[in-house]
């Protein structure tokens, strides 16, 4: 025979009608986890305010006194004579371009070798690297045709 009362056996079992019902599992997990994200948030606002209130003494504190001397351009030390324009040797940057790749990229060596020196992993590792090693040959050789690594 089936229970009648919804498996109620005393009146002390129903719910409180003025009373909230209680959390779930799943509303508890929720807000552990918007919790952790509030603290991040609280810290990005605290870290936001402490720039804006340094900034803003700073404005306030300085002496503010302009003279024909202050408002000129400044470059080392040198007046300025003559126009603002100077051109600029690309190389330079492309020797700056061509460093940062390959440091970038010798970054990579680091977790190869760990990687190499485990157990299990040493022939395809292996493969991987030459691979890569190969790619960077072929961009040098590249450069190195197109005349990008003469300094003359």
């Amino acid at each position: 025979m089936a229970d009648v009362t919804g498996g109620v056996t005393s009146l002390t079992d129903l719910p409180d009608p003025a009373l909230p019902p209680g959390p779930t599992a799943s509303s508890v997990l929720a807000s552990d986890y918007f919790q952790s994200y509030s603290v991040v948030g609280l810290l990005a606002v605290i870290g936001v305010l402490f720039v804006a209130v340094a900034f803003g003494a700073g404005r306030l504190l300085r002496p503010v006194v302009p003279t024909p001397e202050k408002l000129l351009t400044y470059e080392c030390g040198v007046d300025p004579v003559g126009e603002g324009w100077a051109h600029t040797q690309v190389r330079y940057y492309v020797y700056a371009f061509l460093y940062v790749i390959f440091a970038v990229d010798s970054i990579f060596l680091f977790p190869w070798a760990t990687v190499f020196a485990a157990p299990g992993y040493g022939a395809t590792t292996l493969v991987e690297m030459f691979i890569f090693l190969g790619f960077l040959a072929v961009g040098l050789l590249y450069a190195w045709k197109k005349g990008v690594l003469e300094w003359t």
